[in-house]
């Protein structure tokens, strides 16, 4: 049985994308050295589901899911902006910055992990919290790198940096390579466009 990593997502638009590849620049200068996997900016995208491995029977079964959810929703804007980590600043495993979008994207996302639940996709265990992944601190990065990197977080502040309009979802196939994530779209779902209904 052949099998992909995949997930679903929303693209950003190629403004964001600029924006977010400005601070990813920026940061890396101030950790130079420090133990963070940066995230290539082409590979930014806002993840609504994680599946894993998928077997490719399958994969028609999800884009049946993603073309019903799309149907059902309309186009929305995202705003992107503000610098931030998980668990938290002090603690940092995660660099991100923040999405401010409408309950669409909530809904969008929930009715996906219901759906592919039913697929056998293990459900999320945590709130949905939409953002995106600048850089990953590594397991074994010293406790000294990880108070440089919360103190470089802290003094660097991120504003607005700008909108998108959501019109699609996208399941995509994830490669891993040793030069990073390879990523293919396999398939868009296009949200509603109130103009044309």
């Amino acid at each position: 049985m052949e099998v992909i990593r995949a997930f679903i997502a929303v693209d950003l638009s190629p403004e964001i994308e600029r924006s977010l590849e400005q601070v990813s620049d920026q940061l890396k200068q101030r950790l130079r050295g420090v133990a963070v996997r940066w995230v290539p900016p082409k590979n930014m995208h806002l993840t609504l589901k994680f599946l894993g491995d998928v077997s490719i029977s399958n994969v028609d079964l999800l884009k049946e899911i993603l073309q019903s959810e799309a149907e059902k929703h309309p186009q929305f804007e995202i705003s992107v902006g503000e610098l931030g980590a998980f668990p938290s600043i002090h603690r940092p495993r995660v660099i991100w910055i923040g999405v401010k979008s409408p309950p669409t994207l909530g809904d969008i996302q929930h009715d996906i992990d219901q759906r592919t639940a039913r697929l056998g996709y293990a459900p999320e265990e945590r709130k949905f919290s939409p953002h995106l992944t600048l850089g990953r601190v590594v397991r074994n990065a010293s406790s000294e790198d990880t108070h440089q990197i919360g103190e470089a977080l802290s003094a660097y502040a991120v504003g607005f940096l700008g909108a998108a309009r959501i019109a699609a979802i996208h399941l995509y196939r994830s490669d891993l390579s040793p030069q990073g994530a390879q990523y293919t779209r396999l398939f868009s779902a296009p949200l509603k466009n109130p103009e044309t209904s």
